[in-house]
């Protein structure tokens, strides 16, 4: 077991090492969108490097019952100019969306906002797109990333909630391989958010996060319970058909209705998934990303965690499949 385990250890270091190579080399994502066979590969899963190329995935998404949720792709950005053209980025999508007459939710991450470089400075950037988007009547979710940013993630919602008083909201997103997340969810709870919960892509610590995916999963379940039991409008991602069946039936043994939540996934991942809970009556909402920032973004979610490339080659070989 030893050896298996270790070895297994060593080929995901060796993974992350390759895809945090592929991921400076951005040749590599031009290329990709050139060639016959990877082409529909990166189509399938980033609706377009504009927004005026990702409108129309938007609007067959909502003709065929589905909600979304844009994201403008882009995090850890390295200067104050970059920081500030992803705030005036989201400004610009809340207005296209409001004008197309989409649905005026997106997401958006700190790290693009400019938290590497300063907490006050990605406050300001995420202000000026709240007030946007309290202006339009908008919903922001802020997304969660590694645990060196939760407290600051939570604290500036907390900060700037009020920025939406009345018209709109903001909410966060939790992540069940961290060990502190049912201790946040009471404190969420009772504070009123609207919590979208992950399992999370990052690889993190033992100290913090659970090693086994096992583990993970048995957090996800045990908090989505006590979100569904007692949080408001709470949005279940994930991809695990045990999980999502389990969410049904923990639904109607507890009569919670079809209204009180949703299940939201990625744009172009189980889409046989998708269309069974969206034909069983469910709420499903899409998270759609775009922007010309897809190919490192896309790469270094493979790095955090090498086994989502088999995941994501899993998925597809699954629906083809159903067919």
């Amino acid at each position: 077991m030893r050896i298996r385990d270790a070895l297994a250890s060593a080929f995901e270091r060796a993974m992350r090492s390759v895809l945090l190579m592929f991921s400076h080399r951005r040749f590599l994502g031009r290329l990709a969108i050139r060639l016959p066979f990877t082409r529909p590969m990166v189509a399938r899963f980033i609706a377009g490097e504009t927004l005026e190329a990702a409108l129309p995935a938007l609007r067959r998404i909502r003709e065929a019952g589905f909600r979304t949720t844009v994201d403008v792709l882009g995090e850890s950005v390295t200067s104050e100019a970059a920081a500030r053209a992803a705030a005036a980025g989201y400004v610009h999508t809340i207005a296209a969306l409001a004008d197309a007459g989409l649905d005026l939710n997106v997401s958006l991450k700190l790290s693009q906002m400019g938290l590497g470089i300063g907490r006050e400075f990605a406050r300001e950037n995420l202000a000026r797109v709240l007030t946007a988007a309290a202006a339009a009547g908008a919903f922001v979710r802020i997304d969660m990333e590694d645990h060196t940013t939760t407290d600051a993630t939570l604290a500036l919602w907390r900060e700037l909630r009020p920025l939406m008083a009345g018209s709109g909201d903001v909410g966060v997103v939790l992540q069940s391989a961290l060990r502190r997340t049912p201790a946040d969810v009471e404190a969420l709870i009772a504070e009123g958010v609207r919590i979208r919960l992950c399992k999370g892509a990052y690889k993190e610590p033992a100290v913090v996060a659970y090693p086994d995916k096992a583990d993970v999963d048995a957090a996800y379940v045990a908090v989505m319970e006590r979100l569904l039991d007692g949080a408001p409008y709470p949005a279940l991602a994930t991809h695990d058909d045990r999980i999502a069946d389990r969410a049904v039936a923990f639904a109607r043994e507890r009569g919670i209705g079809r209204e009180w939540f949703e299940f939201q996934m990625l744009f172009g991942v189980r889409r046989d998934l998708q269309e069974r809970l969206l034909r069983d009556g469910w709420t499903v909402r899409i998270y759609v990303p775009f922007g010309g920032q897809w190919y490192p973004y896309f790469m270094r979610r493979l790095a955090e965690r090498p086994a989502n490339v088999a995941f994501l080659v899993g998925n597809l070989l699954r629906e083809r499949r159903g067919r």
